[in-house]
């Protein structure tokens, strides 16, 4: 699988800079995609060969169009629709803009550029689609309702394209990685404490994706007692109702979420 071309999204920082180090290493070409062309930059001062550099805004027309115009030039074996924001606190504090911004992120980008970079994916022998969600897109957490929502989203929108797209020989691989020490923890620091949340490295995230990827993996879930928790979620949800409804009625949870908001 060495020497594919791979797009990355929110390359600039956090799980996608680990993503992008992760396939250099591993031989791949790159083009780097993300709002700030400074942190673009700064990722591609790591690599060992000089990447593709788009800085896009992919929440519009506009900067989904510069990407496919780079794409067109390159070719395109791997797009990672990676990308992503992590809102959090109780329902009542998030507004309007909050619930735009998350799907247009979340959900909109990745379907609207897979869509638009599907004419690459299929020329290419074996094209990838991979897209990054969460466990919290099989869990639905309190105070994360809005990030949850997007990401079971982005797992059904894998599903169904994976099945659409199989027969064109496009594999769609889901990652699921649990919570990770990257920017967006800023968003829910707060509550790391007091809902017992264990952070993994976004290298870790990283090395783990990829050899799903390598693979050609329908989906991948973290290597820890959350993927025991997502298998009881799909047969056993009462259980995972219990545990969660405890921790939303937690007063020190409750004032940690509101904090996150604040």
């Amino acid at each position: 699988m060495s020497g594919k071309t791979v797009l990355i999204t929110g390359a600039g920082s956090g799980i996608g800079a680990a993503l992008a180090f992760e396939a250099d290493r591993l031989g791949h070409r790159l083009i780097l995609v993300g709002r700030r062309a400074e942190a673009l930059q700064e990722t591609a001062g790591s690599l060992s060969q000089p990447p593709v550099i788009v800085a896009a805004d992919l929440t519009t027309p506009e900067g989904r169009a510069d990407v496919a115009a780079a794409v067109a030039e390159t070719g395109l074996d791997i797009l990672i629709n990676n990308a992503g924001m992590v809102p959090s606190g109780p329902l009542g504090q998030i507004s309007d803009a909050d619930i735009a911004d998350a799907l247009a992120l979340n959900i909109t980008a990745p379907i609207a550029l897979s869509r638009d970079l599907l004419p690459q994916l299929s020329a290419a022998q074996g094209g990838q689609l991979v897209n990054m969600g969460s466990v919290f897109g099989d869990i639905g957490f309190p105070f994360f309702a809005l990030y949850s929502t997007t990401k079971f989203g982005l797992r059904g929108f894998s599903d169904a394209i994976r099945r659409e797209l199989a027969p064109q020989g496009i594999a769609v691989t889901y990652i699921a990685p649990r919570a990770t020490r990257t920017g967006a923890t800023q968003n829910f620091n707060a509550l790391i404490g007091p809902m017992s949340m264990t952070l993994d490295t976004p290298e870790a995230v990283a090395r783990h994706a990829w050899r799903a990827i390598t693979a050609r993996k329908r989906e991948q879930f973290p290597p820890s007692r959350e993927r025991l928790f997502v298998a009881l979620q799909r047969i056993a949800p009462r259980l995972i109702d219990k545990n969660l409804i405890r921790l939303a009625r937690d007063p020190a949870v409750i004032a940690a979420a509101r904090k996150a908001r604040s």
